[in-house]
């Protein structure tokens, strides 16, 4: 048995550790995951203080515009470069760097220098997200992944259960900065553990090719178009100069970035992945999921807080359902892939149980019970549950070992913009929809109590905080006795302009996720292989374009018995 230090890669493209060393990785990676998912969730409860504290409300949005575009534009670049360099080095690097910005962020002294660290955050982030996934291609066989990527998605159901409480309860009891400082010592004992079990592993790639115009020309590209989906119809009107102009960059640089790869030696990331239908068809479900996941569920608090009159503590806790059921069907749909390696059936059942669950959250009112609410987060749950870990191996099982983590990147990135998209677009939809029922709601009361609450109508989201629901009821107060009957009619037109609002949001991402639906019954099913063996580089994967059928032969004879000694390639031991 090999041990952790003398481990080498193989003929196979894999890395071959022992059992514990396999283990003791897993739980590392999670803890990275960890890292990386709770922050998300965890610093959203302190920003009220920070905001408060370092006096910076103008750039509120900054903070997780800021995390989110670094995050989100190193992805595809970072899981190239593991190819390349491998995965044990450019991982504790990312640790490293997310955890130096964790630090530098509990230190800020103003919300330019917060919002610099939590990019800082971010690319550490956009560094570990790729590549724990592809450690787990690294470690285990296809067959073997469905389970531990199931483990890897309970982590991220965990941090969205834990994360408002824990971030609550640090900020109420210590300093909003301990939320920066928690992550300290979990990132130092990711790093330990990495260092010590995970082998260095250089030799995918014969030549150590990087794509530096095609990186810079994605990054140019990338960056102004997050940044104009994270402003458009809330900072900037979408057809602002500002929001145009932003657009126009991305799509310049974005043409430039598909030329120069059309033509890398190296491509940051390769077209030709596109030839493959399951990658195709995968990148379409994942996004589409995505953009109408995220882009919804963000609004689920709001509904309950502003539509059903219920406290911040409440619309923390109706989350709890929803990710528990999320964290039990992502093992067992693990389990399940594990065994059967079929996986077609659990992405169609996915993105079934997802439609109907957003379909029926777009069907409550402001009248809907809890009862109601929870048996719609549960169906949502159990979908999400079954499909989210799964299209990551799905693409890793459809490629050579040696493109593992370009691929995993690349699917990845589609997965982050889906969901910016998501948020800009749909949250967009919300606004306006809001903004219009309350004008009519606000326009049915009497001239001169109207004339009072038209700046209400101008700002909807003002009577989300606490302070503007204040100076509301003593603006209403001047009316003298007819004041609570007027306090009474706002609060409900508000909650059911919230309502129509969000309900909108919930029907348009089942609509999204129902594209997604139809689309898994196209996905190309390959039995998951059960054995250690790569595809040749040679023969690559470009499905459909002429060997795709011997390829998929090959892949399925390799899930059910060896390969002959023709058709085997080991062009990854170099």
């Amino acid at each position: 048995m090999t041990t952790a230090a003398a481990a080498v890669p193989l003929d196979d493209g894999l890395i071959h550790i022992n059992r514990r060393a396999q283990f003791a990785t897993l739980g590392a990676v999670m803890l990275g995951m960890l890292l990386s998912s709770l922050d998300q969730t965890i610093v959203g409860t302190a920003m009220p203080k920070i905001v408060g504290e370092l006096n910076g409300l103008e750039h509120y949005s900054w903070v997780i515009t800021g995390y989110l575009v670094a995050s989100t534009a190193g992805v595809p670049i970072f899981g190239k470069l593991s190819d390349i360099f491998g995965r044990k080095w450019l991982y504790l690097a990312g640790i490293a760097t997310f955890l130096a910005g964790s630090m530098l962020a509990g230190l800020s002294q103003s919300m330019t220098e917060l919002i610099a660290f939590r990019a800082l955050q971010g690319v550490g982030a956009g560094m570990m997200m790729p590549i724990s996934q592809a450690i787990i291609g690294d470690i285990f066989t296809p067959a073997e992944r469905g389970k531990y990527q199931g483990l890897l998605m309970a982590v991220f159901g965990l941090s969205t259960i834990v994360g408002p409480t824990v971030g609550g309860f640090i900020t109420d009891n210590l300093s909003w900065r301990w939320v920066f400082y928690v992550n300290v010592p979990f990132a130092l004992l990711a790093m330990a553990v990495v260092f010590a079990v995970l082998p260095s592993h250089t030799a995918l790639h014969k030549r150590a090719t990087i794509d530096w115009l095609g990186s810079g020309a994605l990054i140019a590209g990338v960056v102004p178009l997050l940044i104009a989906l994270s402003w458009g119809g809330s900072t900037y009107p979408w057809n602002s100069p500002q929001i145009l102009g932003l657009l126009t960059i991305a799509l310049l640089f974005g043409t430039a970035f598909l030329l120069i790869e059309r033509r890398a030696q190296a491509p940051t990331i390769p077209l030709d992945l596109f030839r493959n239908r399951i990658f195709t068809a995968s990148v379409i479900i994942t996004f589409l999921t995505s953009m109408g996941m995220f882009g919804a569920i963000l609004y689920i608090p709001l509904f309950v807080q502003a539509a059903l009159g219920d406290t911040a503590t409440s619309s923390g806790l109706i989350l709890t359902p929803m990710m528990l059921a999320f964290i039990v069907v992502s093992i067992a749909s693990g389990l399940f892939l594990s065994r059967t390696g079929r996986y077609k059936l659990l992405a169609i059942i996915g993105t079934g149980f997802t439609t109907v669950g957003m379909f029926l959250l777009g069907q409550m009112t402001a009248a809907t019970d809890n009862a109601t609410l929870l048996r719609n987060m549960l169906v949502l749950g159990v979908g999400l549950g079954s499909s989210m870990s799964l299209f990551t191996i799905v693409v890793q099982n459809a490629f050579p070992v040696e493109r593992l983590g370009v691929v995993t990147a690349s699917l990845a990135f589609f997965r982050s913009i889906g969901g910016v998209v998501g948020v800009a677009v749909l949250g967009s939809i919300m606004t306006n929809r809001m903004t219009s029922e309350l004008q009519a709601g606000i326009a049915g009361l009497p001239p001169a109590i109207a004339t009072k609450l038209g700046g209400v109508a101008a700002n909807p989201q003002a009577l989300m905080d606490p302070a503007s629901q204040q100076a509301l009821k003593a603006q209403l107060a001047t009316l003298g006795s007819q004041a609570p009957q007027v306090a009474a009619q706002v609060t409900s037109i508000l909650r059911e302009a919230v309502a129509a609002a969000v309900t909108e949001v919930f029907l348009i991402g089942s609509v999204l996720i129902a594209l997604a639906f139809v689309t898994s019954f196209f996905l190309r099913e390959i039995p998951l292989r059960a054995t250690r063996h790569s595809v040749s580089e040679e023969l690559s994967i470009e499905l459909g374009a002429g060997i795709g059928a011997e390829l998929e032969e090959e892949l399925v004879i390799e899930a059910t018995g060896p390969l002959p000694a023709s058709t085997v390639g080991h062009s990854s031991a170099g």
